[in-house]
């Protein structure tokens, strides 16, 4: 599938309150998020007198949408940070200057690394038709690491621009190829918690086009931060619908398997926003905290319209168009012509 090249940039405060689905859920209705735009796609209505699997057999249990009004959401939160590590240790380190924009440790890189085999040996490489990265440092460094193509090798064409360069972040790392692998991006509006902590809080643009050559930075509409603030920590809530106007936006997206690296605040609480008409259990799978470099694939629905995109494997049947009736229809109007079919 080709890639749209016509879309704008996504701004932080991008407004949307469209009615699409997650098949991942329908948010529970509270004060500060009346209306929500997504549902679960297979909705489970669960109660103690529906778990036989004889109660299971109706509509109720299982749910159909055409194929051209979905996507697959490959979902990954980034592999361990030096925060991580120092945040375990005491949760204050995380108000550290020394943390800032923090890479990935070695640890992290074996992440990285077992990832990158999981989704080669399972197919899902070759399936995946863009990736949005948050455009922090461990996000961006996870992303090339799990999705890019292979390591700069000698006779490699170098007027191909690299997807990062060596030793970004201390990491003693070849640089990584953009040759043979789908197109990357970065979007702000995948960010984590904004505010307060220092590893939270980007670089400029322009260093990191240096550091990532191969990224696409052309949605981010300034080079320095100007959304995180030294004083005041987002609020939970407001994570949550920024994750809501995130999903929204993928709808201007044309492609249909998009690969998502960002982080576990904005995972854990965008999710916590769907699956509340699914059984417990599925409400569970998709909104449980992820682990480092952690992978879950969900299919987003469109109930309300908003995607554009036409079914490639649809086909209307008889041509000419014309009247083809089912035999019982055709009976009922011309049963003169009973018991022909």
């Amino acid at each position: 599938m080709t890639i749209s090249s016509s879309l704008s940039a996504l701004p932080i405060s991008v407004a949307s309150s469209r009615s699409s689905s997650l098949a991942i859920g329908r948010p529970s209705t509270q004060r500060s998020h009346r209306r929500r735009p997504f549902t679960i796609a297979t909705p489970f209505a669960h109660s103690a007198a529906s778990d036989s699997p004889s109660d299971m057999d109706g509509c109720a249990a299982s749910s159909l949408y055409p194929l051209h009004r979905s996507k697959t959401l490959h979902l990954v939160r980034h592999a361990q940070g030096i925060h991580n590590v120092e945040g375990d240790k005491d949760f204050k380190a995380y108000l550290s200057p020394e943390l800032f924009d923090a890479h990935l440790t070695p640890l992290g890189w074996n992440q990285v690394d077992n990832l990158r085999k999981h989704v080669n040996a399972c197919g899902l490489a070759k399936k995946i038709e863009l990736v949005i990265t948050s455009p922090l440092l461990r996000t961006m460094q996870t992303a090339v690491g799990v999705f890019g193509g292979e390591s700069y090798l000698d006779g490699m064409d170098v007027h191909v621009p690299p997807l990062m360069i060596e030793n970004v972040g201390n990491s003693n790392r070849s640089a990584i190829s953009s040759l043979n692998c789908p197109p990357f991006i970065a979007v702000e509006t995948c960010r984590e918690h904004l505010g307060v902590h220092p590893c939270d809080k980007r670089r400029n643009i322009s260093e990191y086009k240096l550091l990532f050559p191969g990224l696409d930075f052309s949605l981010i509409e300034n080079d320095e931060d100007i959304l995180w603030e030294a004083d005041i920590r987002e609020a939970n809530e407001a994570v949550a619908a920024r994750g809501v106007k995130f999903i929204n936006w993928l709808w201007t997206r044309q492609e249909k398997e998009i690969a998502i690296v960002t982080h576990s605040g904005f995972l854990y609480h965008t999710l916590q926003m769907f699956g509340n008409d699914c059984h417990p259990s599925i409400k569970n799978e998709i909104s449980k905290h992820f682990a480092n470099c952690e992978l879950r694939s969900m299919v987003l629905v469109d109930r309300s319209m908003q995607g554009m995109d036409t079914s490639v494997s649809n086909y209307p049947g008889k041509n000419p168009q014309g009247l083809d009736l089912p035999s019982d229809v055709a009976h009922e109007k011309h049963p003169e012509k009973k018991g022909v079919c």
